[in-house]
């Protein structure tokens, strides 16, 4: 019913966490002014999208308003 498995070799794994490479990976390329510059303007404009969706939807969701004028047509007011 239950066999017995085979022991795995697992001593190529503990060989690999001693493995270090000589080679370093070249350092990263600064961004230069232009894409600084790019790259913060998107991110203002994405905030000010956000500011303004919520300057101009805060008041359609507040409920404690009572319209002031009620919209009535004109057949109703010649019953």
């Amino acid at each position: 019913m239950f066999r017995r498995r085979e022991p795995v070799p697992f001593a190529f794994i503990a060989e690999a966490g001693k493995f270090r490479s000589n080679v370093t990976p070249p350092p990263r390329e600064r961004a230069s002014a232009g894409q600084i510059a790019g790259r913060t303007l998107i991110g203002l404009t994405v905030v000010a999208g956000l500011v303004g969706s919520l300057l101009f939807g805060l008041p359609a969701l507040s409920a404690d308003q009572s319209p002031a004028h009620t919209q009535q047509s004109e057949a109703s007011e010649r019953r």
